[in-house]
């Protein structure tokens, strides 16, 4: 059973990180850039929240707010169930359904190991059924 450790091994445990005093705008430039969804904010190596197209649009947008007078701390998304390496993805998967969440923290002795969304949950579980499936035509093959 693949787990979060194979998730960030194929993936990269890499992550974007911002300031919490970083403007929206030059948040959203460096997404754009980068063309990710989100970036992490974190001050002295320690894990603050998560910025997400998402806290833009409904923190920002919807309530007439300035992209360049506001900061990543005030709109960010703080309140995340961290997971760990050894979390199987069918868990992450339902956290981020149960919760309605696009990304999870991962956590290592209190310290971020890295970011997983949706799409990666996804991903592996396609992969995953995919070696399943050849298992199964070369055993019914044989």
């Amino acid at each position: 059973m693949r787990n979060v450790s194979h998730m960030l091994a194929r993936k990269g445990s890499n992550v974007t990180t911002v300031l919490p005093s970083t403007t929206v705008l030059d948040a959203l430039k460096m997404m754009a850039d980068q063309n990710i969804g989100s970036v992490v904010v974190m001050e002295d190596d320690i894990f603050l929240g998560i910025m997400t197209e998402r806290d833009y649009s409904r923190k920002v947008i919807l309530k007439g707010k300035s992209s360049t007078d506001t900061t990543v701390a005030e709109i960010m998304s703080s309140e995340f169930p961290s997971i760990k390496k050894n979390d199987s993805i069918e868990y992450c998967m339902e956290l981020l359904s149960a919760q309605n969440l696009r990304y999870l923290p991962v956590m290592e002795n209190g310290r971020l190991a890295g970011i997983i969304s949706i799409n990666d949950v996804v991903k592996e579980t396609i992969m995953e059924h995919e070696v399943t499936i050849s298992h199964l035509q070369t055993y019914i093959q044989s």
